[in-house]
């Protein structure tokens, strides 16, 4: 059983920055991919970035150039550094460990002025 837990939302200004946090409960990092997703309200959940067990990374059009994707393996955590937000940035914020049914709980971020 693994636990995610993510942290960091919050409200913030447009064009401001977030980081958010996805903690494991145990070293998985170098052998699972991790996702951030994100669902707005009314919306389907989408993917936003992912970084797989080597440490490559891919984003979503959207959020390219503005959010990063990182993770501390001594800390079993993953982060979101996110830049410029927008208000359509809006959206809880979940993290998943692709290939299994465990997500984090999520987090809600907020941009709005």
């Amino acid at each position: 059983q693994v636990q995610l837990v993510e942290s960091g939302g919050g409200l913030v200004q447009p064009g401001g920055s977030l980081r958010l946090s996805c903690a494991a409960s145990a070293n998985i990092f170098n052998i699972y991919t991790i996702h951030w997703y994100r669902q707005a309200p009314g919306k389907l959940r989408e993917f936003v970035a992912t970084i797989t067990s080597t440490g490559s990374t891919n984003y979503a059009d959207f959020v390219k150039g503005r959010f990063t994707i990182s993770r501390d393996k001594a800390k079993n955590t993953v982060y979101l550094q996110m830049n410029i937000l927008k208000p359509e940035d809006t959206a809880v914020y979940y993290c998943h460990l692709y290939g299994t049914t465990y997500w984090g709980q999520g987090t809600q971020v907020t941009v709005s002025a």
